[in-house]
């Protein structure tokens, strides 16, 4: 299930839209989960990861952004990865078309609070369960989901960091493992060597001493 989506302006984190759906069955309370969503799209920056994922328990935040705008959507652990950046995408190719140029010069939040209609529509036809079973044929520029960065919603929100940092260190730890078996890679190298000259050694030794005892 999408409980909530929204659409903020990165540069100052007004919201732009949103939508709720609250589920009684599991009586959830989303407001924690709306004021951390607000808190997040605070913390974005140029800086930020265009796409990212931040696990709240059993729930999950999903993100994008586009031009200069973030489309958070929140669902539950289970739901497709995949579903989720597609519908994400989808609502982008249209809020763009319909509000891209005057997003900057807003000033009131939920200024394009109409667009709720459209992500209504769009919500229910990627949920609707023959849509989940079409899931391998949607077509996303994400070539692997699985490689999106995944942060945990308490951790970034608490540390007070922006995204950019959590990626910035993400990134150094990326390079530290290339360094890492670069290095493994040049000492294997040199292993090998070094044992392809010792046997060297011990076959000229051997020959010199045949040599020298029978003459």
């Amino acid at each position: 299930m999408i409980a909530l989506t929204m659409i903020a302006r990165v540069a100052d984190g007004l919201p732009l839209a949103a939508s709720i759906q609250e589920d009684e069955q599991s009586g959830r309370d989303l407001q924690q989960y709306q004021s951390q969503a607000k808190q997040l799209c605070r913390k974005l920056n140029t800086q930020s990861p265009d796409r990212c994922t931040l696990e709240a328990g059993d729930m999950n935040f999903h993100y994008i952004i586009a031009q200069g705008v973030c489309y958070l959507l929140l669902c539950e652990a289970s739901f497709p990865k995949k579903m989720a950046f597609a519908y994400l995408e989808d609502l982008h190719s249209e809020f763009y078309d319909q509000y891209g140029r005057r997003v900057a010069t807003v000033t009131r939040p939920y200024s394009f609070i109409e667009f709720d209609t459209y992500i209504q529509k769009t919500k229910k036809s990627y949920i609707d369960s023959r849509a989940r079973r079409n899931l391998g044929s949607i077509n996303t520029e994400l070539q692997d989901v699985q490689r999106i960065m995944v942060a945990n919603i308490e951790e970034v929100l608490q540390r007070g960091e922006a995204l950019s940092a959590l990626d910035t260190k993400a990134s150094n730890l990326s390079s530290l493992s290339k360094k890492y078996r670069s290095d493994a890679k040049y000492l294997n190298t040199r292993s090998t060597y070094a044992k392809v000259a010792a046997v060297a050694v011990c076959f000229v030794t051997l020959v010199v001493y045949v040599r020298f005892w029978w003459l």
